[in-house]
């Protein structure tokens, strides 16, 4: 049975992430593989270091100092993402720092 790189769920059952195709990793979903960027891009979901989720162009960050290794983010995340970002949902990075894990929402992204 393969496992999404992304949420670890089995593919095809469970797994709800939907990525764009040039974001599919080796197993049929997941992370990026082609190349590896310094920053977020479009609708990013970033992880600070404290473990918060925000969204790009959050007003407590300046999107210019989104960058790694201090930051993670993951690129076109699924839009029920966000909601599932919580202690026993955590949410980690697959780009930037990867070590990063949101386990709660900005407030003000959260609007």
């Amino acid at each position: 049975m393969k496992r999404c790189d992304f949420c670890e769920l089995p593919v095809g059952e469970g797994c709800a992430c939907a990525l764009p195709r040039d974001y599919i990793g080796n197993c049929g979903t997941g992370t990026p593989f082609s190349t590896t960027r310094l920053s977020p891009s479009g609708d990013a979901i970033i992880i600070s270091l404290r473990g918060v989720a925000h969204r790009l162009g959050c007003s407590h960050q300046a999107d210019s100092n989104v960058r790694a290794p201090h930051w993670g983010w993951i690129n076109y995340p699924d839009p029920k993402l966000w909601q599932r970002i919580s202690m026993t949902s955590p949410l980690r990075a697959t780009g930037g720092n990867t070590k990063r894990a949101a386990t709660r929402r900005c407030r003000s992204c959260d609007r």
